[in-house]
């Protein structure tokens, strides 16, 4: 957060720097709050946290019928959103806090916006990044116990961090590619967040993912009436803007072959034989 007191140039009734005058410093009490800086966010309450964790684990064991899922999407998660927590703290925007929505997934809030653009775009995709280390215990579990279920609960946390980077708010996609796109001109940024946005809420309609489809339609309605696409901050250099992409495609070919990876197994090896699980689970194959 930037203050928004700058100092004043002086003026000429002005004491000279050498004719100012010695004043009594006042007492502590009387002090005005210099620390003008909002109060740190404490986070989410401890109760409410565990209550909403329960509710959408419970919620993912309801829908999926297996608790190594369930157990794998929030461990996937808190990972996931420590990476983001990880990358504000030590780019100065801590300390962050991690908030759990319950039936929805989570999110990791600091408590001052990114100095640049460029530490946003870090911000973004450190979740994903970070987060793929969530499945090392699942791979690890069907080495040990032959389940396959066990690689479907690596292949959720692959997709959840596939899904992160889909370029439409409030996704991280969308705060990696944006400045990017509104480099080009911000009306670029806005026309493609509102389109894959559009399309990622249809597509939730038509796979009968309806709570991710009013979550994102409320989050693309909510960004377009805030006004400001884009957060206060040094934009992205050219150089800074094609790092950018590259980090995106990296992170996104890394969910993706982490995902592929889990089901290759279970498709007997084959290759298009996971993608096509991949595929139908996604409501986008045969």
């Amino acid at each position: 957060m930037t203050d928004s007191k700058t100092p004043r140039p002086p003026g000429p009734w002005d004491p000279k720097p050498d004719q100012a005058p010695a004043t009594r410093a006042a007492p502590v009490e009387s002090r005005p709050a210099a620390a003008a800086e909002s109060p740190l966010d404490k986070g989410q309450n401890p109760v409410w946290a565990v209550i909403s964790t329960l509710l959408l684990g419970g919620f993912i064991w309801w829908i999926s019928g297996s608790w190594v899922i369930a157990v794998a999407a929030i461990w996937g998660l808190f990972v996931h959103e420590y990476g983001h927590v990880l990358a504000m703290n030590r780019l100065g925007m801590g300390p962050a806090k991690i908030y759990i929505i319950p039936f929805l997934g989570g999110a990791a809030k600091g408590q001052r916006m990114p100095k640049s653009e460029w530490d946003g775009v870090l911000v973004s995709l450190a979740g994903p990044g970070f987060g793929l280390l969530a499945a090392i215990p699942l791979f690890a579990g069907f080495i040990a116990t032959g389940q396959g279920e066990w690689l479907l609960g690596a292949a959720v946390i692959a997709l959840i961090n596939l899904v992160n980077l889909a370029p439409a708010p409030p996704l991280d996609g969308s705060k990696a590619l944006g400045p990017v796109l509104a480099r080009i001109h911000p009306n670029v940024e806005r026309g493609a967040m509102v389109l894959i946005g559009a399309l990622i809420v249809f597509w939730g309609l038509t796979t009968g993912r309806f709570i991710l489809a009013a979550f994102l339609a409320l989050a693309l309605i909510g960004h377009l009436r805030r006004g400001a696409w884009r957060p206060e901050g040094r934009p992205l250099t050219g150089r800074e803007a094609g790092q950018s992409v590259g980090l995106f495609v990296a992170a996104a070919v890394a969910c993706a072959g982490v995902g592929i990876a889990a089901l290759m197994p279970l498709a007997g090896g084959s290759l298009p034989g996971a993608i096509a699980v991949a595929g139908r689970y996604l409501g986008i194959g045969a």
